[in-house]
């Protein structure tokens, strides 16, 4: 057929409006995706989306969502922007802000940040900072903050007791101001002026005290623990007031204070400061990856007298030993004299079902200084104190969400298989490609 000018014109105009047809529907679809968002998780365990049970708490949750990664290593932001990714495909109202604690150093003072950094999540102006993250951590501190209710504490006082509103380094001001923060309401409380518990109280917290309880006054923490209420209870290894207490719990705190060697590599020179790295199973260390310190730490032992079920919370690295004659910075452990070898025990979790079925909790710690002011800021002090007072509040409602291995990864062949994969891509694929090229070059020539 000749192609004629108005014929040309014809094709040409085609041409064009076809062009513009399929601009048309490239610019529709370029729109359509910026408003609209679709995707499929391929993955055998769907790996790159939220587990159902994150989805369900990100639903409840209709309070503005704030997320500050205070990180400065690239590649971890970028893993941790590729978790937050699957979060905001959910609830795309999520806001994530990237800062570098090196360059802010307020951020560090203000969260407490260890030198690697942390993630801060706020909802409804309280927060809760995760070292390590992954689904599961950030999914249950998003439903920490969302189920948190205002709790009060009772801080026993008028006996010399570390003083909850002090700003001696002995004292705790900075951990009940922490409190504060998190709606956690410590009180002071005065038992000789008081005569009783309050009725509000979830948490009776004692610190060793300068002189001994009156016996009214043990009358009323021996009532209240068989009432069923909660307590944290902090010893020191100079102090016994508390001794009768311990007793009762199943608890004994032999003479001699815990010291470890192995506080120097931490760049600790002192060997009573007990560095712990490592935690044994329970819910307040679960996903708890930071270093605690410990000044000054009494060792606790287990009478196997006790009503309660007794965990262990902390102890020492196995270098450790209970040192029984006075420390000085030269001790050694001697075999021959009442010395113990380590791990030693200095923290114990008590726990019993009530009749009502509620469950009691209890804690006891050989050591107090860790909370006090002149060591609350080292590595994860704080935030093992805060976790303590939750989990002992009850205040610990905790998700675990099953890791989802990916399968398949891996292709097994056996040495026949591979032969026949590698004759025809090495082999019989090329000499294909060959011949064919060579059957259309001599068709062209010949042509």
């Amino acid at each position: 057929m000749k192609v004629t000018p108005p014929i040309h014109r014809k094709l040409w105009l085609n041409a064009i409006l076809k062009t513009l047809a399929l601009l048309t529907l490239l610019i529709a679809a370029a729109w359509l995706s910026s408003r609209y968002h679709a995707q499929t998780d391929l993955t055998a365990h769907h790996n790159n989306t939220l587990s159902p049970v994150s989805i369900k708490v990100l639903q409840k949750l209709s309070a503005p969502i704030q997320i500050h990664v205070l990180i400065s290593e690239p590649t971890l932001r970028q893993q941790i922007a590729d978790l937050l990714a699957r979060y905001q495909r959910v609830k795309p109202s999520i806001s994530i802000d990237y800062s570098d604690p090196k360059a802010h150093p307020e951020l560090s003072k203000k969260y407490h940040l260890s030198p690697i950094g942390a993630i801060v999540v706020e909802y409804q102006g309280k927060h809760e900072k995760i070292t390590y993250l992954d689904e599961n951590s950030l999914t249950n501190a998003l439903l920490q903050l969302a189920n948190r209710q205002d709790i009060y504490l009772s801080f026993l006082t008028g006996h010399g007791e570390r003083s909850l509103e002090g700003q001696a380094n002995f004292d705790l001001g900075l951990f009940g101001a922490e409190l504060q923060k998190r709606g956690i309401h410590p009180q002071s409380l005065n038992l000789a002026e008081t005569g009783a518990i309050p009725d509000n109280s979830s948490l009776l917290v004692l610190t060793e005290p300068g002189i001994a309880l009156l016996p009214a006054e043990m009358q009323h923490i021996t009532h209240y623990l068989q009432q069923g209420g909660n307590l944290l209870l902090l010893t020191d290894p100079e102090r016994r007031f508390l001794r009768p207490l311990l007793h009762d719990l199943g608890l004994k705190k032999p003479g001699g204070q815990l010291l470890s060697p192995q506080s120097s590599l931490y760049g600790v020179d002192n060997p009573s400061f007990i560095v712990i790295s490592q935690y044994p199973p329970h819910p307040v260390t679960t996903a708890f990856k930071d270093m605690t310190l410990f000044p000054g730490v009494a060792v606790l032992q287990n009478t196997e007298s006790s009503e309660y079920n007794l965990r262990t919370l902390l102890a020492s690295d196995p270098q450790a030993w209970l040192e029984s004659s006075p420390a000085t910075a030269n001790s050694q452990f001697d075999a021959d004299s009442q010395d113990q070898m380590g791990p030693l025990d200095f923290a114990y979790s008590l726990t019993r079902t009530l009749k009502t079925g509620q469950q009691q909790r209890i804690i006891v710690i050989g050591d107090g200084d860790f909370l006090s002011n002149a060591y609350l800021n080292n590595v994860g002090n704080l935030e093992l104190g805060l976790r303590i007072v939750q989990w002992l509040t009850h205040n610990d409602t905790f998700i675990d969400i099953p890791a989802r291995d990916s399968v398949g990864k891996t292709l097994h062949f056996n040495d026949l298989t591979l032969g026949l994969i590698s004759t025809f891509f090495l082999i019989l694929l090329p000499v294909t490609f060959l011949l064919c090229g060579f059957y259309i070059w001599r068709k062209r020539k010949r042509n």
